[in-house]
């Protein structure tokens, strides 16, 4: 799915992307998988973001199941990790594929996180 063909057709857009979650004691790991795009991106944006509640020190994104990703899929993880930032709990990505590396050097991602392969 693209944005053209997000544009083509609204109602027909689906969700191509989920969202695992699993929290421990000291650091909580959020898994996504699928494409991470125009059409994913609004429900995973409120389910990170609901996963930065009290207790939550250490935010670990996998990325290992993301084969795909546009600029609204890296807009996410920049506000989820601003807001992170805010409230003192620190952002990794974990596992990112070769195009995400690259992506997130020419972001703002790359200037205020740490990436773990």
């Amino acid at each position: 799915m693209t944005a053209v063909d997000a544009a083509r057709a609204p109602g027909q857009v689906q969700a191509e992307a989920s969202l695992s979650v699993l929290s421990r004691p000291g650091f909580t790991v959020a898994r996504l998988e699928g494409d991470f795009d125009i059409a994913s991106t609004p429900a995973l944006r409120e389910r990170l973001l609901s996963v930065l509640g009290p207790g939550v020190r250490l935010l670990i994104i996998d990325l290992s199941g993301v084969p795909f990703c546009d600029v609204s899929g890296l807009a996410v993880l920049i506000g989820t990790q601003r807001r992170a930032r805010g409230l003192g709990i620190t952002v990794r990505l974990a596992s990112p594929a070769p195009r995400w590396r690259s992506c997130c050097a020419s972001s703002a991602w790359n200037r205020t996180t740490t990436r773990s392969r």
